[in-house]
């Protein structure tokens, strides 16, 4: 029997094309023609234009940074084996990143344990290092065999670059070194504008490596906080400025981050604003589009104040929340945050829908590209079968994160307060947490 895996990625790779417009920001659902073996259509012009001295972003079709058009005007022969390689290197920055995070986290259980901070009857809790062992590799499996990694890697989306520069973000903030941190932030940022939002767990794990409180009155923390925003604005700059001297204009700014934020192209995708946008009265658009790109952002403060303890689980969820609402989404963005759910395997005893989400992942991943086909080519269909399981894909996404999220403060309080709780009159309590 073929594994249902394979018949994913078969489904997948034989209705979906992953286009390569904002940044790798933007699924487009296409037949699987004849030109799969060339970049992307979008790229390509792009190339032709720049070799013609004619700037990229004159026309309204190419939406890539400088960087990544003058990388491919080299690679462009290699684009098979740049995307492969970028994907094995993503791997190996996760799994180091882990690597180090796990001792961190066993040398932090060791000292609670130390100074009597969790309760006695908790001991079933508390992670091992037999079980940790295991866990880098499985995040690096994770993410390489993910049927999203593939599909993207097949479709030669940039969003696998966007992916390495993250995860190797992610190791140099694990790794403690704030200056590369704050590079590999700049350079993510440079691509798609949303990992801004990865700043506040960043700094909130290197003030943990550094043993600086995170308290408002204090001066070193605003010492450090300034400093490391410093050297991220810094590397920003000197990216942008680097990208001028390089096209010698400025047009690359409202054609790539202006074309992010307002949105213009709603071409089908598996994100949440095309279908809304397309319905939506020109004069409402404007309104519409500065609520939808502000749920990428207004989670981060409140998830600072709540998790400023657990920055890395803190890092997961907002790269969840930048997948399911940036307004070009991709498969690849997904594939990233679901490499780290091996890293939370001991919530597993506290998750209450994961069989029932994991199936509505699953069917939605089969179901794309079946409504796109009775779509687009059998016509018995419409957008609105579309749009419902993008709908439903979403909606699924959000629970499995805010289901993630109850059990690791589920888990938290009961490292405190224990595993057996009580009234005060004796008898048994149950905990909900609102």
């Amino acid at each position: 029997m073929v594994s249902p895996i394979l018949w994913v990625i078969f489904l997948e790779c034989q209705y979906f094309r992953i286009a390569v417009l904002p940044s790798g920001d933007l699924s487009v659902p296409a037949f699987w023609g004849s030109n799969a073996g060339v970049l992307s259509v979008s790229v390509v012009e792009g190339l032709a234009l720049l070799d013609l001295g004619v700037s990229p972003y004159s026309g309204a079709i190419f939406h890539e940074t400088p960087l990544i058009i003058y990388l491919f005007h080299f690679l462009i022969e290699y684009a098979e084996l740049v995307f492969m390689i970028t994907d094995v290197l993503t791997a190996v920055a996760l799994y180091l990143a882990i690597q180090d995070f796990n001792k961190v986290v066993f040398k932090k259980q060791k000292l609670l344990i130390e100074l009597d901070k969790y309760a006695p009857d908790v001991a079933e809790l508390i992670q091992t290092p037999m079980e940790m062992h295991y866990i880098p590799l499985k995040v690096a499996l994770f993410y390489l065999l993910n049927p999203y990694t593939v599909m993207s890697c097949v479709a030669k989306s940039t969003c696998a670059i966007n992916n390495s520069v993250i995860a190797f973000f992610i190791l140099a903030t694990i790794k403690g070194s704030a200056f590369l941190s704050a590079v590999f932030l700049a350079l993510a940022t440079y691509q798609s504008l949303y990992p801004l939002t990865l700043f506040a767990p960043a700094l909130l794990y290197l003030l943990q490596r550094q043993f600086i409180p995170i308290k408002l009155k204090s001066k070193s923390f605003w010492l450090y906080t300034m400093q490391y925003a410093s050297l991220y604005l810094c590397s920003l700059v000197v990216i942008i400025c680097l990208s001028f001297f390089l096209l010698n204009s400025w047009d690359f700014i409202p054609s790539v981050y202006g074309f992010i934020l307002s949105v213009p192209d709603l071409t089908p995708n598996i994100g949440l604003f095309w279908y809304f946008f397309a319905e939506m009265f020109e004069h409402f658009s404007l309104f519409f589009v500065c609520v939808f790109q502000i749920n990428v952002f207004f989670y981060t403060i409140p998830l600072a104040i709540k998790l400023k303890e657990h920055p890395v689980f803190f890092l997961f969820v907002q790269l969840a929340i930048i997948s399911i609402f940036k307004s070009y989404p991709t498969m690849g963005d997904i594939a990233l945050y679901m490499a780290f759910l091996p890293v939370w395997s001991h919530l597993y005893r506290f998750l209450r829908n994961i069989f029932i989400l994991s199936c509505v992942l699953i069917f939605c991943s089969f179901l794309f590209p079946v409504l796109w086909h009775l779509w687009i080519y059998a016509g018995s269909a419409n957008s609105n079968f579309y749009y419902a399981i993008t709908l439903t894909f979403n909606i699924g996404q959000i629970l499995l994160i805010s289901d993630y999220f109850y059990a690791f403060l589920r888990r938290e309080y009961y490292l405190t307060h224990g595993l057996h709780l009580t009234r005060q009159d004796g008898t048994e309590a149950m905990l909900v947490l609102k």
